[in-house]
């Protein structure tokens, strides 16, 4: 299957989320799938329609959490055909209240229509790599 990975921090170089998003990758290549990985500020023209399964994961933009780049929503927005595309949502692990950051992560995906089948607050890029290995991103929604 056809997956990428859309990171967006809130800068344009985030090291941590760049970190688990490669563990990701490589954790459903493991499985047979091409991964792409796309930031939002370098790769802002990409379209995600013809992908069978999106990930999207970002940072908190304060300390408290809640808040999520604006220009995530805004890459969200351009993607192209989002709606109906089962996904996954995750943030790292950062601030007070990561929770409250993958809430408004996943309302953003949602509002676009997009189906999420999963979300995880990842402290460690080993815990991405153990969760793109047991990943079922299958067609048939198992």
């Amino acid at each position: 299957m056809q997956a990428c990975i859309v990171i967006g921090g809130k800068s344009r170089e985030d090291g941590s989320l760049d970190e688990i998003a490669k563990a990701l990758a490589k954790g459903l290549e493991s499985q047979g799938h091409t991964v792409d990985i796309l930031n939002i500020y370098t790769d802002s023209d990409r379209k995600l329609s013809f992908y069978d399964y999106v990930i999207v994961g970002t940072t908190a933009t304060t300390s408290f959490g809640g808040s999520i780049p604006e220009a995530v929503e805004a890459f969200l927005k351009r993607a192209g055909q989002v709606s109906g595309k089962r996904c996954l949502a995750f943030v790292t692990k950062a601030g007070l209240r990561s929770q409250k950051t993958l809430l408004s992560l996943m309302k953003a995906m949602e509002g676009e229509g997009m189906y999420l089948k999963y979300s995880e607050v990842f402290k460690k890029p080993g815990e991405a790599l153990a969760l793109g290995k047991r990943l079922n991103i299958e067609r048939n929604f198992q």
